[in-house]
């Protein structure tokens, strides 16, 4: 099994270092807090959105702001802090205060807003048809799914925590399937895209990005990593705030907002985490040019999925499948720092580890909820998946 994990750079002798004991420790006691927690909804609640508070930002820090951690390590990480904190708080005040989706139902029966703020932070993707109820009662592994992808953080892996910590709330499987369907079809599209693109210019921009980048680089980076990260907290704000009422009061919002704002200058303090390394192992990513045109292709798909539907994603299949579509266009064209092979190792590694991933946050959902068993979910899931990739490619006219 070592030499299995070796191939794909996996850390073998992790479990014997002594530097993981801290950690191993804070996950013991993680569990028993979420044990004991469990039975009480209204402390369960916030434990369980501190966790995925946490969990979520290591994980997902790649996605939006890796390139960006990359790319200006040798800035203050408070500077860094104050500009994604700003985002982070201007996003989700405006949900908070103007987002208008509930309150009152149309001629054709469809629910529409009623001209007063919801108090949503999820940008309606908590709206969606199984996820527009908040959980009055949890389970022992919805509080712990947070803890597990922790665990799967800590070994690299860039498991979508959509899939980990969304579908434990979901109510039926038809709803997983949705959410399936959504975050594969942006998998096949940020690929071809992220290959079709860097296949045209990687070849010009190897012989035109050399020396030391211009100034005028860092302001269009700092612009697109900002639209960036607004755009993908319109999307994934949902698996945090799953955990809490739809509707939250200023003081809920407040610690809403100030957990993740914390979390957000651990974050860049630390520069990053072990994480940071699905990133920084790819070609030329800290050159704030190729960063910047990463991030741009990813925002331009996020916004597009954005308009698509009110179904939640997993972006990170969309950020993994963009990288390895850059990643084997640039082995191809001999314009990166890795061959074809050591290209498609890299694809295969991070499409490996999501794919486990969603096959832990399955089994977490089926454990959770008694109306999703594995029955249903070999029938129904693969029948709504279907369906969504038909209907997304049918809109797209192939």
């Amino acid at each position: 099994m070592k030499k299995f994990f070796s191939k794909f750079s996996y850390p073998t002798n992790l479990w014997i270092q002594k530097s993981e004991r801290g950690f191993l420790l804070f996950i013991v006691l993680a569990f028993l807090l979420a044990m004991f927690v469990t039975p009480y909804p209204q402390i369960a609640m916030w434990v369980g959105f501190i966790f995925a508070a946490y969990a979520a930002v290591a994980n997902d820090s790649i996605q939006t702001l890796g390139t960006f951690i990359a790319s200006n390590r040798h800035r203050k990480w408070w500077v860094l802090w104050i500009f994604i904190g700003g985002v982070f708080l201007l996003t989700h005040s405006y949900s908070y205060f103007f987002s208008d989706f509930t309150g009152a139902i149309d001629a054709s029966g469809n629910t529409i807003g009623d001209g007063i703020a919801d108090g949503d932070v999820s940008h309606g993707r908590l709206l969606a048809k199984g996820f527009e109820n908040a959980p009055q009662s949890f389970h022992f592994l919805q509080i712990a799914a947070p803890i597990f992808l922790l665990i799967l953080t800590r070994l690299r892996m860039p498991v979508s925590t959509t899939f980990i910590l969304l579908t434990s709330f979901a109510a039926a499987p038809a709803a997983v399937g949705k959410v399936l369907a959504k975050s594969m079809s942006g998998y096949v599209l940020a690929f071809l895209l992220g290959f079709v693109v860097f296949i045209l210019i990687s070849q010009w921009a190897k012989k035109r990005f050399v020396g030391e980048a211009k100034f005028g680089w860092t302001i269009a980076q700092w612009i697109t990593s900002g639209t960036l990260w607004s755009v993908w907290l319109m999307q994934d704000a949902a698996n945090i705030a799953v955990y809490l009422p739809r509707s939250l009061s200023f003081a809920e919002f407040a610690g809403f907002a100030g957990v993740l704002v914390i979390g957000l200058g651990l974050l860049l303090y630390y520069k990053g985490g072990r994480i940071q390394k699905i990133v920084t192992e790819k070609s030329v990513v800290t050159d704030v040019r190729f960063a910047t045109l990463i991030d741009f292709i990813y925002c331009i798909i996020l916004f597009y999925f954005k308009l698509y539907s009110q179904v939640p994603m997993s972006t990170t299949w969309v950020f993994i499948g963009l990288l390895g579509g850059r990643e084997v266009a640039m082995a191809l064209r001999n314009a990166g720092e890795n061959s074809t092979t050591v290209a498609l190792k890299l694809m295969g590694k991070d499409f490996l580890f999501a794919f486990i991933g969603l096959i832990i946050s399955i089994a977490i959902a089926i454990g959770v909820n008694d109306q999703l068993t594995f029955t249903s979910m070999i029938n129904d899931i693969p029948a709504e998946f279907a369906k969504g990739i038909v209907k997304f490619f049918g809109k797209l006219g192939l």
